[in-house]
């Protein structure tokens, strides 16, 4: 392992607080998640668990994992705040975000393109695309996009890079 580097080749820091114990509290989580949330047996996700880890069985159908949400909710949201966290704070890489918002439907077509909670300043905007086409009318350190005044759908891509 060189210098400076935790496991996985990871800078030995906490990403939002550069701290080692906030860097450990986030390898636990994953652990738990990757422990108890994966039912092993048979297939799928646990929609619940305890503390402790037991699956939380109340309704009686957690078993069948029939539903979109129990089969699909925790893992979506642990590869999207994996991807955020370590992409932003921990390897420092830029992310691409992707939005085809309705017409008039954003108060005062502004788009807030913020990811996730993150420590402010964080991340800024380093560039946006409408419908392919370079874009600059965008706030870069309040996150936001001002859309164009229009009755069509527009593609909007967002570059976010790291700032720190």
């Amino acid at each position: 392992m060189a210098a400076g580097t935790g496991h996985f080749g990871l800078p030995d820091h906490g990403g939002a607080l550069d701290s080692d114990e906030y860097h450990r509290h986030a390898r636990e989580a994953a652990a738990f998640y990757n422990a108890w949330f994966l039912d092993l047996e048979d297939g799928g996700i646990y929609f619940n668990v305890l503390a402790n880890g037991i699956p939380y069985l109340a309704g009686g159908n957690e078993r069948a994992k029939g539903s979109h949400s129990m089969s699909g909710y925790h893992s979506f949201e642990l590869c999207y705040l994996a991807a955020v966290y370590t992409n932003f704070l921990i390897t420092k890489h830029p992310m691409d975000f992707y939005f085809k918002p309705l017409p008039n439907s954003f108060p005062d077509g502004i788009l807030r393109v913020a990811p996730d909670i993150l420590p402010p300043g964080s991340v800024a905007i380093a560039s946006v695309e409408i419908d392919g086409q370079p874009y600059e009318n965008f706030d870069a350190q309040q996150l936001t996009v001002q859309l164009p005044d229009t009755q069509e759908r527009v593609k909007v891509k967002v570059r976010l890079i790291p700032t720190h």
